[in-house]
């Protein structure tokens, strides 16, 4: 009596497509600290909560 093989994960397959041709998270503006909100006050507060030590 032989048994099934077991299911493969398809997240384990090796892709050989080139890394560059797919765009990545860097290549949007998403993230970079824009605010939605349009509240300078708040935008004011977090700048200065966040800046380096450097920029004093």
């Amino acid at each position: 009596m032989t048994t099934a093989p077991e299911p493969r994960d398809p997240r384990a397959a090796l892709v050989f497509d080139d890394p560059l041709d797919q765009q990545s998270s860097d290549d949007t503006d998403r993230g970079w600290g824009e605010a939605d909100d349009g509240d300078s006050a708040a935008g004011l507060k977090r700048f200065l909560d966040e800046k380096p030590p450097h920029h004093l």
